[in-house]
């Protein structure tokens, strides 16, 4: 096995125990889910771009007759690829102290403003950062509301 294997094994290791945490961990951390909001999706380029380049070092795999273990993780790789950028859906995850939102544990208690831009877009002002929530539905903001005023 070689280097570039063990990097493979590793790469997919990694996006593996994130998909894990993220389905399946996240969601029963820091109590019981009060709410659990479908988010937008951000631009798919990078993720295109990713599975086209590995399907390009498939492609230059096989034909160069190189190792069928890296074929196969390489294969697996774009699996994994596929499956975090178009199947997966990112989400914010409501707890009774605080919520989840792109992996991070933020408290209620770090929330300075919050605004609702024209475009629907929900605009949570921390102490040094600002988040922009785009749900999937604009009726969920109605549903994001209630809870923070039942939870303040």
């Amino acid at each position: 096995m070689t280097l570039t294997d063990l990097v493979l094994i590793l790469f997919i290791v990694a996006l593996l125990a994130f998909a894990i945490y993220d389905q399946f961990i996240m969601p029963r951390r820091h109590g019981a889910t009060l709410l659990s909001v479908p988010l937008l999706r951000p631009g798919r380029v990078d993720s295109v771009i990713f599975v086209v380049l590995i399907v390009i070092l498939v492609y230059n795999n096989v034909t160069h007759h190189g190792e069928l273990i890296t074929t196969w993780l390489l294969c697996a790789l774009a699996l994994m690829g596929f499956y975090l950028f178009w199947i997966r859906s990112p989400k914010i995850i409501f707890k009774s102290e605080g919520f989840f939102f792109s992996n991070a544990w933020i408290k209620y208690s770090r929330i300075q403003k919050m605004n609702l831009s024209e475009d629907g877009v929900l605009v949570m002002q921390l102490e040094q950062r600002r988040l922009l929530v785009r749900v999937k539905n604009i009726d969920d903001l109605e549903r994001i509301y209630k809870l923070l005023l039942n939870s303040q």
